[in-house]
Parts: structure tokens; C-alpha cells; sequence
């Protein structure tokens, strides 16, 4: 039991490394849906591997051997290594609730600040213009969805880039692109190894928007324009958003530009491969992680003396 549930701790430091090559070999699209969803996977499988852990140390306990009714001592390796690895369960899980609940607390004031901020306002149909002199524009999730930009960004950009400007928030919104930045954040909280994942899901996204915009407007290099622009007025302005809010001017800048410029090439090939290897991961974590939960389930029923060995 114990070595399986280690794997779903290991598996994931392979996951930044995978999760970048997808993004160089994958459309946009669809390595945001495979590096979240691996993420998302990895993450509850490194959790259950530690809850697991967790409640072999207690039920080495008397006390709550008691509680759980166990008539035999639970079979396990040897307490030497049992007890401490418990110790440190408790420990990754007591971080991963304290950063994870500080983080929610933290964007829920930043969201509601944000939302705040866009109805001061005025608004047309979607877009919301804040009198600011300092340029920023982000995508702003919530009911109804908003694009929000300010007056500074919008004195900044001429007509055609304000429009390929507006054409990449609405994907956001469009593309619900704020559900897989949570889902991210909430997986870096899980995983130390996920954190380095968080920021190419970021990216992922940008560029996403970045095709869908480039789609919009039907230029690729008006795009990449605006985007330059934007991200060169705005260089160290803007109030502190959520996590899961994006914005034109996010993520590595000359990195999207170069992508926008740069003539698309086939890598179907090399993309489907990485592609099986983001699922084997997170199937391979599912696996050991599912297997080593029944097994310490039968493992305690064999303790309460309701099953046989």
C-alpha cells in the first residue's frame, strides 16, 4: 500500500516539464484542457495519497484504534517508517488548507474590488471603461461577464488595436478561461510541484485568446501589435486582480508575440504523443492512488475483523 500511494507524490514533478512541451506542440485549446485537466487530477490524487497516509498514523494509535474499532492491529510497514511518514502528511495537509483558504480570502477581496471598481463605470453592452490614467484591460468574470478597460489603455491604442484589444477579453470570457486559472490556482495549493504548472496554464490561456482574437479581426500581426503595445503602456500598472482574472498584458509578452508572427507548423505527431503522456500521467496517478485506497480500506476492515486477509 505505502509504495503505491508514494506514486501519486512523485508522478507530478513530471508534469511542468510535459506541461510546457504541450503547449510548444498542442493548438492553444487543447493543451489548456489537457495540462488543467491533468493538474486537476494529479492534485486530488497527491491529496488522497496523503489523507491516506494520514489516517494509517492515527489508526496506529490506541486511541483511535478504539474509535475505529479494531479488533487486530492494522497490518502495515513497520512503525519506523509508518509514524513519521503520518507526521508528515499531517503537515502537507495542514499547509495546503492554510495557503489554500488565505489565497480564496485573498481573491474574493480582490474580486469584489474588481467588481466594484467596473460598475463606477460606464458601460456599452459589454465593455466597461474606467477613468484611469493607468493602463489596463482584463476580462472580468462574473454575471453579467465584463471587459474592463481603462481610460489610460484606451488612449494608448489606436482604433484597430483597441479592437483586436477587446476581441481578446471577449475570448476570455467566451472561452470561460477563468474556471481553468481557479482550477490551476487550486491545484498549486495541493502540490508543490503544480506551482511551476500554474504559471504555463497562465500562458495557455493568453494564447488561446491570442488565436481566437487573431481570428476575430482576421491579422495576425494587428494582433500581435496590440498585444506588444498594451503590455509595454501597461509594464507595472493596474491594481492587484484574482488570480483567475486575465488580461491582454499577462504572461510572457514577447513569447506570445513571437507565436502570433510565426507561421503555424503541423506537430500533429509530436503533439499527440505529448498528449499521451499528460493522460498516461495523470491515469497512472489515478491508478496507484485508487488502488492503494482500497487496499488500506480492506486493510481496515481486515483490523475490525470483518474481512479476511
Amino acid at each position: 500500500m505505502t509504495a503505491l500511494l508514494i506514486l501519486p507524490l512523485l508522478v507530478p514533478f513530471a508534469l511542468p516539464a510535459l506541461a510546457r512541451r504541450a503547449l510548444e506542440r498542442l493548438a492553444p485549446v487543447t493543451a489548456l484542457w489537457a495540462i488543467t485537466a491533468s493538474a486537476v487530477a494529479l492534485a486530488g490524487c497527491s491529496l488522497s495519497a496523503l489523507g491516506a497516509f494520514f489516517l494509517t498514523g492515527l489508526l496506529k494509535l490506541p486511541f483511535f484504534a478504539a474509535l475505529g474499532e479494531l479488533v487486530r492491529p492494522l497490518h502495515t510497514a513497520s512503525d519506523g517508517f509508518v509514524l513519521p511518514l503520518a507526521a508528515l502528511s499531517i503537515g502537507g495537509l495542514a499547509v495546503c488548507a492554510w495557503t489554500l483558504v488565505r489565497s480564496v480570502l485573498r481573491q474574493a477581496r480582490a474580486f469584489r474590488a474588481a467588481r466594484t471598481e467596473a460598475g463606477r463605470g460606464p458601460a456599452a453592452g459589454d465593455l466597461c471603461v474606467v477613468d484611469s490614467p493607468c493602463p489596463d484591460a482584463y476580462a472580468l468574470p462574473g454575471r453579467p461577464h465584463r471587459i474592463v478597460v481603462t481610460t489610460g489603455m484606451l488612449r494608448s491604442l489606436d482604433g484597430a488595436e483597441r479592437e483586436a484589444l477587446f476581441a481578446h477579453e471577449r475570448a476570455h470570457n467566451r472561452g470561460g478561461h477563468h474556471f481553468f486559472l481557479a482550477a490551476a490556482e487550486l491545484a498549486a495549493h495541493c502540490h508543490p510541484a503544480l506551482r511551476r504548472v500554474r504559471g504555463v496554464v497562465r500562458l495557455t490561456v493568453e494564447r488561446a485568446a491570442d488565436e481566437a482574437a487573431a481570428s476575430a479581426v482576421g491579422d495576425r500581426r494587428l494582433t500581435a501589435r496590440a498585444i506588444a503595445r498594451a503590455a509595454l503602456a501597461g509594464q507595472g500598472e493596474g491594481a492587484e486582480r484574482p488570480a483567475f482574472v486575465s488580461g491582454a498584458a499577462s504572461g510572457p509578452v514577447p513569447q506570445r508575440v513571437q507565436a502570433l508572427l510565426a507561421a503555424p507548423r503541423g506537430r500533429r505527431r509530436a503533439g499527440a504523443w505529448v498528449a499521451v503522456l499528460l493522460a498516461g500521467c495523470a491515469g497512472l496517478s489515478c491508478v496507484a492512488s485508487a488502488t492503494g485506497m482500497i487496499d488500506f480500506h480492506h486493510r481496515v476492515e481486515v483490523a475490525q475483523g470483518e474481512a479476511d486477509r
